[in-house]
């Protein structure tokens, strides 16, 4: 892990592994080099992987407030690392903050994986496709994340002062990055069109925010794109079957 500064913000950033590059975002938990996902991508691709504004030790600037914002700045990244063409993949927030950048500059990407993303409306004004995480007790949001949340709830006891900090700060960025309006872009999904690459959205079974309906819509406005499930998993398919699901990109990255 190192850091850099981009557009005068200090972010963290991290990057190993071997073979063709690969852009990697996070999701809401934050980027963890030992995360078992992140060794076995890293056996068959050059992984780098920034952590956000606002999440792990990146800084904050007051005006940044919105993924689309984040996905401007790392134009930025993407002409700092010099390629002409990469792979990309997007987690939850991060699968949103993908699907921005790829619009912006679809030329940049060769593949495109989105896991369990966020960031288009498909249903109607007074509906909600994801549920209100914030309005929830956390028992509730853990169901909803994990298909085995006992094995994935984090016991606050076995937890350093500098790791609770990080874990409240990446909820509360999370929240400020998609609050209002609630998980999405209302001018995403009029972009996706731009995204010419082939896509893949990836989805665990058990993932009780994204819903398949919702997986098939947002698929639909990409041109390029098909869906895949992985089996006992929910939200975070990379942390509860890192194996499946590194087999599972590397596979969709490979041709």
């Amino acid at each position: 892990m190192r850091s850099i500064t981009l557009a005068g913000i200090d972010l963290e950033l991290w990057e190993g592994g071997d073979g063709p590059p690969v852009l990697f975002l996070h999701g809401a938990g934050g980027f963890r080099p030992d995360d078992p996902f992140v060794g076995l991508l890293s056996q068959r691709r050059r992984v780098i992987a920034p952590s956000h504004p606002g999440f792990g030790g990146s800084a904050l600037p007051d005006w940044l407030d919105r993924p689309d914002d984040i996905a401007i700045l790392y134009l930025e990244l993407l002409a700092l690392l010099g390629h002409a063409q990469l792979d990309l993949i997007g987690c939850s927030v991060g699968g949103w903050i993908a699907a921005e950048l790829a619009s912006m500059v679809p030329e940049r990407f060769r593949r495109l994986v989105l896991v369990g993303p966020v960031g288009v409306k498909l249903g109607s004004r007074d509906t909600l496709d994801i549920p209100d995480i914030f309005a929830m007790p956390a028992a509730t949001v853990e169901k909803l994340l994990y298909h085995d949340p006992d094995r994935h709830r984090p016991d606050p006891a076995n937890l350093s002062d500098a790791q609770l900090a990080t874990m409240l700060r990446n909820r509360e960025t999370t929240a400020l990055l998609t609050w209002e309006p609630y998980m999405h872009n209302p001018k995403l999904r009029h972009r996706l069109h731009r995204v010419r690459c082939p896509t893949l959205l990836l989805r665990g079974e058990s993932d009780g925010l994204i819903s398949p309906a919702y997986l098939e819509g947002y698929a639909k406005l990409l041109p390029n794109a098909r869906t895949a499930t992985i089996a006992a998993a929910g939200h975070v398919p990379q942390i509860e079957q890192p194996a499946a699901f590194a087999d599972s990109v590397l596979a969709f990255l490979n041709g």
